[in-house]
């Protein structure tokens, strides 16, 4: 293998994907501030003790670890910055009231998400912590949508799931935690024959049992006709409590959101990227992208375990699946090639060239080098002294 070679699914970004990559990355946090949402920076790496605290089995799988040199403790290299944004809440800030933060940065995967997608993700979210009502979910969910408009990703769909229902079954079918996790992969990934396999099993109680075969039925439950999805699924689910809250939740967001116009569908097999939702999950799609662009929702108890639980929802975003998609009006850039060895009225010039939004490029050496610069393709225009002042003329021209 070439030395040079890079890890499978771990790639360069080139200069015309990084520059349209930055140019999202600030459009996105520009939402986010404009939506009153403050900007963090969490490390890279920290003790997994604290970085996948109150998280599902998946996030473990999915995290990089190590040894810190320094301790001798066990490190993980994020998988997932929304744990650490709710570690700076619980812990850090620790606010009264509601706090809403945003982030931007890589993450890094053991294995790819999906076929095709990078192990190291490059992660945009926000996350709106103290606040349980649905206002929260909706505002979080209004937020995804104006991000994805600004970023220039149209024709978005929105999908809905409620992960309570999930939970509740759980209960009432008294689940282990290695079952849990087994039926969380199976239900997500709407794997119908291990669920069918699970729900085949006998049981005496006819109330567990009951609730086994609703876990098996959950991925069957979607579609766009919000109203029948809802009520097939009240018909054939238990009469609890929780799961008739949970449902009226699902129905009152669907309908906010299919009010202005949206494709909005529900999915009771939606629940969430990482086994940690409590609540409304949702997942937004888009032409030209095979799965979701962007994905969310509720995690009340994360908190719990630094402390202070507090009641959370958020979403986060690949910009690097969104290159693709992203339709990116790319500023006309005029890049401008200084002279060799500019004296200082050239280079106040160039200064101030700079601070009019050119960009101006240092003119290398002499002769054959400052032709082949003048020759890039990427320069446009040249500065000439032109009746003792410094002019920027186009390539080419006299």
């Amino acid at each position: 293998m070439a030395t040079w070679a890079l890890p499978e699914n771990i790639e360069d970004v080139l200069p015309t994907d990084a520059a349209k990559l930055e140019r999202m990355r600030r459009l996105a946090l520009d939402s986010f501030a404009a939506h009153g949402y403050e900007l963090v920076m969490p490390p890279l790496l920290e003790y997994v003790d604290s970085l996948l605290s109150g998280v599902g089995h998946d996030m473990d799988l999915a995290t990089f670890k190590l040894v810190d040199q320094l301790s001798g403790r066990m490190m993980g290299l994020r998988a997932d910055t929304t744990p650490q944004v709710a570690r700076i809440d619980a812990h850090v800030l620790n606010r009264p009231g509601v706090t809403r933060l945003c982030y931007a940065g890589s993450v890094l995967h053991t294995r790819p998400s999906g076929l095709g997608k990078s192990r190291q993700p490059f992660q945009v979210g926000a996350e709106l912590y103290g606040h349980a009502g649905l206002d929260a979910d909706i505002e979080i969910q209004q937020l995804m949508l104006d991000t994805l408009a600004a970023l220039g990703v149209c024709a978005v769909r929105l999908d809905i799931g409620q992960p309570s229902v999930f939970r509740a079954l759980a209960d009432t079918a008294r689940l282990t935690a290695d079952e849990r996790e087994m039926l969380f992969i199976a239900v997500s990934g709407k794997d119908t024959a291990t669920l069918a396999a699970f729900a085949s099993t006998p049981v005496a109680e006819a109330g567990v049992a009951a609730a086994r075969r609703a876990i098996a039925a959950l991925p069957g439950w979607y579609g766009l006709d919000v109203d029948q999805v809802i009520l097939k699924a009240r018909s054939h689910l238990p009469h609890a409590p929780r799961i008739t809250e949970a449902l009226d939740q699902l129905r009152r967001v669907a309908t906010h959101f299919s009010s202005q116009g949206l494709a909005v569908s529900v999915d009771l097999g939606e629940l969430g990227g990482f086994n940690y939702e409590s609540g409304i999950a949702f997942a937004a799609f888009a032409d030209g992208a095979s799965e979701a662009i962007a994905r969310g929702g509720r995690y009340d108890d994360i908190g719990l375990v630094f402390g202070r639980a507090r009641p959370a929802t958020g979403f986060s975003m690949d910009l690097k699946s969104l290159l693709a998609i992203a339709d990116d009006a790319a500023p006309h850039t005029v890049r401008v090639l200084a002279p060799v060895a500019p004296d200082d009225d050239a280079r106040e010039a160039m200064r101030a060239f700079r601070r009019a939004g050119y960009v101006v490029v240092g003119g290398l050496g002499g002769g054959e080098h400052h032709e082949l610069d003048r020759d890039s393709a990427d320069i446009t225009h040249v500065m000439q002294r032109l009746d003792g002042k410094w002019q920027i003329k186009a390539k080419g021209s006299q």
